[in-house]
């Protein structure tokens, strides 16, 4: 029988071995918690201690009845057996070492926990966390859940104006605090609220991290918002996180994946119960976008009008989801500008462009910035250098506003779509502004 390791962390030759990688990719926890057993010596009872869960839940696991999904259960593993976050598909976890340690040739010295940790001794730990819970008022009421659902309005608000990066730590501590509140006995209207709020946190983090494109972590939180969603078989709000799934699909060169994931998000919303105009032209658009990646013509124009078709059934009085309040009239305007962008239309594309961006507003930094971009790329496509490179200019001040790596990426793209040009002088005065406003967008590469 191997000796239980004595410190937190798992053998090198097991962090390192193709099963273990395999099962972490997987995330097939089952396969994992045999692996530590048989490889560390941590036997299920104290896995169960790590990670905070029953030795119950760990030996269902371990025989395959049950399947570990939520994100913050994953992260409570990822921490509790010290599994490095990017094996999970997490982000780095705070107590992982440095990159320039992890990969010394030789093995690093013993450092004093008071100098990886400094700021961590003068919190509470997860016991007291604990203790602290257990006498917190749980009592819930529909004011609650309003202040919850207030609290998301202005995530989204404000992730529109600087992006998510420095909100997704609130983010994630909300999404836990609100399924740590579903572990306990509720009336049904007060767990089906916050369902509907842990679905809506989730979707948010994927979100956030889409736009910084770390598109594992992103399909994690989608997937969990789904699930969440699924529970109270909230159709609707599932059709909306499949449509994020297939925007994001779009962005990863997927177009056959695009196109699958909103077509089963338009299924979901047919078969509920009151679905709105509204859901359905958003809807449509992404279908839009799926069939425009794949360089189908007809179809695109097809999914084009059932959105226009859709919009224009829209009345005051529809119970639209608060979460699709966003897709208006200059959205729809852009995104079929976009639509047609997609397909090498450029004439169709820039007025309806350069409409919906006179009508965006400006406190939307990152729609500013996209919409600008696209717009550049249309008049560059129809030889317009002047108008391109002006219309890039007026994107670069929202990009610096918001933190976005899809924003830097529509601006890599119209770089590289300059470059036969950059010797001309209004190309020049881009480049020259482009240094000025965005340096570290230029730093260190011949090419922004």
């Amino acid at each position: 029988m191997p000796e239980p390791p004595r410190s937190k962390e798992l053998p090198v030759s097991l962090l390192t071995n193709p099963v273990m990688i395999e099962a972490c990719q997987a995330r097939d926890f089952g396969r994992i918690f045999q692996l530590v057993r048989a490889r560390a010596g941590i036997y299920p009872s104290m896995i169960a201690r790590r990670c905070d869960l029953t030795p119950s839940r760990v030996g269902e696991v371990i025989a395959g009845r049950r399947h570990l999904l939520h994100m913050d259960v994953i992260e409570r593993i990822s921490d509790g057996l010290r599994i490095p976050g990017h094996m999970l598909g997490l982000a780095r976890r705070s107590w992982e070492t440095p990159p320039s340690l992890a990969v010394a040739p030789r093995e690093p010295a013993e450092v004093p926990a008071s100098a990886t940790e400094p700021l961590a001794a003068g919190l509470p730990g997860a016991d007291v966390d604990s203790i602290l819970a257990l006498a917190a008022e749980r009592d819930l009421s529909p004011s609650t859940l309003d202040a919850l659902h207030s609290s998301i309005a202005d995530y989204w608000r404000r992730d529109d104006e600087h992006g998510g990066e420095t909100l997704r730590p609130a983010v994630v501590g909300q999404l836990r605090y609100v399924v740590d509140l579903l572990k306990e006995q509720r009336p049904a209207p007060l767990r089906e609220g916050l369902h509907n709020i842990a679905a809506e946190l989730a979707r948010l983090t994927g979100w956030t991290y889409f736009d910084a494109c770390q598109y594992n972590q992103a399909r994690a939180y989608f997937t969990e918002s789904l699930g969440l969603a699924r529970a109270i078989d909230d159709r609707q709000f599932m059709a909306n996180v499949l449509a994020c799934m297939s925007l994001q699909a779009t962005y990863q060169d997927k177009p056959g994946d695009a196109l699958a994931l909103v077509t089963a998000a338009q299924d979901q919303a047919r078969a509920a119960t009151g679905a709105t105009s509204r859901v359905l032209a958003m809807l449509a658009m992404r279908e839009a976008f799926a069939h425009a990646t794949l360089g189908n013509h007809g179809a695109t124009h097809t999914a084009i009008s059932e959105a226009h078709t859709q919009f224009g059934r829209i009345s005051a009085g529809d119970p639209d989801p608060a979460w699709v309040a966003y897709f208006d009239e200059p959205k729809l305007i852009v995104d079929t500008g976009i639509a047609h962008g997609r397909l090498g239309e450029a004439a169709l594309a820039e007025p309806l462009i350069a409409d919906a961006l006179r009508r965006e507003h400006q406190t939307n930094h990152r729609g500013r910035a996209f919409h600008a971009f696209w717009l550049a790329r249309t008049q560059l496509q129809r030889g317009k250098l002047d108008e391109a490179c002006h219309s890039a200019m007026d994107a670069l001040a929202p990009a610096a506003a918001v933190s976005s790596q899809r924003v830097a990426g529509h601006l890599r793209e119209f770089c590289e779509q300059l470059e036969p040009f950059r010797r001309e002088p209004v190309a020049v005065a881009f480049e020259s502004r482009l240094r000025e406003v965005l340096p570290r967008q230029v730093s260190g590469s011949s090419r922004p």
